[in-house]
């Protein structure tokens, strides 16, 4: 069990997770953000007791910390307990940090190396009212290939990455992120009632990716799995192009690379961020 610097046992240090590079002169930067982390876990304000559970830092230390904190406006004091909150620095930080996040920069290696790997068009997309929007898309290094651009639209319940966002869908919300019935019908393959579409939705769900089988364009095959956040899926990753490539062991590949991929982006902190605030712009479903 991990012993703090105060003796205690049972709750870890902030010493403890440090980085290996922060040496003994970097260790109060490695403590100062630790407390920021702290103070940004709540709405309340926290006290040196609080502070001292949550980090195990005596209170001596804890006091110079906040001293410098709270000189540079990163904490403000609010009464002689005494507690602290976060100060209007941090605001500014953080300002900073989503302004400067692309969904489609912070994705786009993931992507680039699917389409390597597979030799298709990778693509993920978010369900905006009915509509799948292309947030970034990389295309393989081949002649024959699908080509989509970024920041455009399609329609949800005939694509790969729309079935695939219809199907985490509350069902009773699914008749208004459709057309109305009978939908349109691109190729001969077009699902084109609400039956069919349910019926292929819970089959989606089921298997745990979609498959748009002809259905928007002949000669197109695309596979599509969820990017699942905070057990929510909030995007889709796909992989689409010539139908003769989508052999049953082939499809398996794609979704297993499109998986780990899914995996990959929902680890990464500024990918996560920076869909948040992209949901957060969508149109509702129904509109």
């Amino acid at each position: 069990m991990a012993r703090g610097v105060n003796g205690t046992r049972g709750t870890p240090s902030v010493d403890d997770a440090r980085p290996a590079s922060a040496n003994y002169h970097a260790q109060a930067l490695v403590r100062g953000l630790a407390l920021l982390e702290e103070l940004a876990k709540t709405s309340a304000p926290l006290t040196l007791h609080d502070l001292s559970q949550a980090t195990t830092l005596p209170k001596s230390t804890l006091v110079r910390l906040l001293s410098v904190l709270g000189e540079m406006e990163y904490v403000v004091r609010v009464d002689d307990q005494p507690s602290y909150r976060l100060g209007h620095k941090v605001q500014s930080l953080a300002a900073a940090y989503v302004e400067s996040l692309d969904l489609s920069v912070v994705a786009e290696e993931y992507l680039t190396r699917v389409a390597a790997r597979t030799g298709q068009t990778t693509n993920l997309g978010v369900l905006d009212g009915r509509q799948v929007l292309h947030i970034c898309v990389r295309e393989p290094d081949r002649p024959l290939r699908f080509t989509a651009e970024p920041g455009t639209r399609d329609h949800a319940y005939c694509t790969g990455l729309g079935k695939l966002l219809l199907a985490n869908v509350d069902p009773d919300l699914l008749p208004e992120a459709v057309p109305t019935e009978p939908f349109e019908a691109f190729t001969d393959q077009t699902i084109t009632t609400m039956d069919q579409l349910s019926r292929e939705l819970r089959r989606t769900l089921r298997r745990g990716y979609a498959l748009d089988d002809n259905e928007r364009s002949v000669g197109l095959r695309c596979v599509a799995v969820p990017v699942t956040v905070d057990g929510k899926c909030m995007a889709a990753v796909s992989v689409a192009g010539p139908s003769g490539e989508f052999t049953p062991n082939r499809i398996e590949d794609f979704v297993e690379h499109l998986r780990d991929v899914a995996a990959e982006l929902a680890e990464d902190g500024d990918f996560v961020a920076a869909l948040r605030i992209v949901n957060r712009s969508l149109r509702p479903i129904g509109s």
